[in-house]
């Protein structure tokens, strides 16, 4: 029987880190070999396409989860995170194309996850503080809870984007189809 959606769920590391596994392998299955239709369109001015999509994680995996976490457990709150610039991947992976991308987010995520595992990480980590440049002091744990997040909004973002592309051709059923309803929920930096 599924939970109340007002009761809280803790975080859990090894939820966490089995989600985090698999967003690479799902990607990959539903983006490699598409024809570019579904994913170099964006949904106008200022948006991402599905290829933007997937730099921005690759770029969030290079610079910001992983270092993010390190400097909790070297640094604790002392420092602030140096800021994430979320359209930094769009620059540094210009010129890469959809198979390198998701070649290359397969790579990262394992051995960042390989790195994860290997701090051993008990309880007591999990509740370190760190220094977020805007919202303050953040834990360990929240920092893990926020990669997963992050993962799920970027697939739903690149489910809105593609479904997107048929928003005219589904005619009436339009109404029905809550994907083509929604309008984003990331607010800005």
């Amino acid at each position: 029987m599924p939970k109340p959606e007002s009761e809280i769920v803790p975080h859990n590391l090894e939820n966490t880190l089995a989600l985090l596994a698999r967003t690479p392998a799902a990607l990959d299955a539903l983006l490699r070999h598409l024809p570019e239709i579904w994913t170099h369109r964006d949904e106008g001015e200022n948006t991402w396409t599905v290829a933007g999509v997937v730099a921005h994680l690759v770029d969030a995996d290079v610079v910001n989860w992983m270092p993010r976490a390190k400097h909790i457990l070297e640094f604790a709150d002392t420092r602030p995170f140096e800021p994430f610039n979320r359209v930094g991947g769009e620059v540094r992976n210009k010129d890469k194309s959809l198979p390198q991308l998701l070649d290359e987010f397969a790579r990262l995520r394992a051995e960042n996850l390989a790195a994860l595992r290997a701090f051993n990480l008990q309880p007591r980590d999990l509740e370190r503080r760190g220094l977020h440049p805007a919202l303050g002091a953040v834990t360990l744990s929240q920092l893990l809870a926020a990669w997963a997040a992050h993962d799920l909004t970027h697939l739903h973002q690149i489910a809105r984007i593609m479904a997107g592309q048929y928003r005219e051709a589904v005619g009436p059923w339009s109404r029905f189809l809550g994907v083509l309803q929604c309008a984003g929920h990331s607010a800005p930096a």
